[in-house]
């Protein structure tokens, strides 16, 4: 998914600075307040994610909407799906989502709006991994891939945040019986970079998680038939 300039509005300063480094750390450009005010500037912004503290939000939502109508709008609601949803929606909130939501939702949600509001450019930068070939699908090449590269690319996209610990893929690339350490690891993840660049995925495509593992930071297609070995 390509950067997008985001503003979080969110009063509590924890949920807010999580939520803009992770939003930050998947290559967007963030900028947040924890304040609702009426002279809040979000010009140039492609999403605002709005946490709802009362009803002043939805008053917000619907003058940006009236004088932005191409922006997108998630808004955040305190309590359970009922009137406040109805009342977000009819305000002018493209999706809505319930406290507590996590960054998974918040990130999945933004990617879901991307491409409602950008078809063409959400499936611009796209890549597609065709298991039955061994092949990777690029804006810029076609890319052979190995079988342990094909496995753990699609483990990666049907994983939770596209993210592996190195335990869940030292089992995947040593499926055949043969002994893997994390540095054949790394050596891996090497050749499968070079291969994401060849293809097309600005970099960085696939990054480090200290103490955890790997996230695949570009979005990636997979045919439907492939079963994870990861979820198997």
């Amino acid at each position: 998914m390509s950067g997008l300039n985001i503003f979080v509005v969110e009063v509590h300063d924890f949920r807010r600075e999580a939520t803009v480094i992770a939003l930050r750390s998947m290559g967007h450009t963030v900028a947040s307040t924890k304040a609702l005010d009426k002279s809040l500037h979000v010009v140039g912004t492609d999403i605002l994610l709005l946490s709802l503290t009362d009803e002043d939000g939805l008053s917000l939502v619907r003058r940006i909407r009236a004088n932005q109508p191409a922006i997108g709008i998630i808004v955040i609601t305190p309590g359970a799906p009922g009137d406040e949803l109805v009342n977000a929606y009819q305000s002018g909130a493209d999706l809505v989502l319930s406290k507590p939501a996590s960054l998974y939702e918040v990130s999945a949600a933004i990617r879901a709006l991307e491409r409602r509001l950008h078809p063409s450019e959400a499936n611009a930068g796209h890549l597609a991994l065709n298991t039955a070939t061994l092949q990777l699908q690029g804006p810029e090449a076609t890319v052979n891939v190995s079988d342990a590269e094909c496995l753990l690319l699609g483990a990666f996209a049907q994983s939770a945040e596209q993210r592996l610990s190195n335990e869940q893929m030292i089992s995947i690339v040593a499926r055949d019986g043969a002994a893997v350490s994390k540095t054949t690891l790394e050596v891996q993840i090497v050749r499968l970079r070079k291969k994401l660049e060849q293809a097309g995925a600005m970099a960085p495509n696939i990054k480090s998680i200290r103490g955890m593992g790997y996230q695949l930071c570009v979005p990636l297609i997979v045919n439907k038939d492939f079963v994870s070995p990861h979820h198997a």
